[in-house]
């Protein structure tokens, strides 16, 4: 399945979750997402972004290793139908989204619960969305640049007036 269109089913799906282990499960699938998209980019992306997404990758790991709660893989790996990234700057603004969305859930998760290794588990999966969250930026802008360098504008402006 393409990226964005995977994306979009868990943007859905963590929209649509209520009980508190849905969200962490859902935190865990936009993790795991995030580890499968670098994973892709680093190995057929645009060769700028490889470095960068090597370590998306290892982010999205690290994000599904600080989840480790009751229920967090219970519907199956949503990240393993990833099939093709056929545009990187819309999956990587769709993920940065979905990313910023898991943040603000595990937010009221961690405001809610009185788990205290739940409440860590949180701050931990906060803190590993937002590192992927940058690893995303960081791609998005490095592919602006290369937007930038190669459209016609560029060449001109870099030339002086026609």
């Amino acid at each position: 399945m393409d990226a964005v269109r995977l994306l979009n089913v868990s943007r859905y799906a963590l929209a649509q979750s209520g009980a508190v282990l849905d969200v962490v499960a859902e935190a865990w699938q936009a993790q795991a997402l995030a580890q499968a998209i670098g994973g892709h980019l680093a190995a057929t992306g645009p060769p700028e972004l490889r470095g960068e997404a090597r370590g998306l990758s290892e982010a999205g790991a690290r994000g599904c290793a600080v989840l480790d709660h009751p229920g967090t893989r219970r519907a199956g790996v949503r990240a393993v139908q990833l099939s093709d990234v056929p545009d990187a700057a819309t999956a990587l603004t769709s993920l940065g989204a979905l990313l910023g969305d898991v943040a603000m859930a595990l937010v009221s998760v961690a405001c809610a619960t009185d788990d205290e290794g739940l409440y860590w588990q949180c701050m931990e999966a906060i803190d590993a969305a937002d590192e992927s969250g940058d690893r995303v930026r960081g791609m998005l802008r490095r592919l602006t640049l290369r937007h930038q360098e190669r459209s016609p504008e560029a060449v001109r402006d870099s030339t002086g007036p026609p």
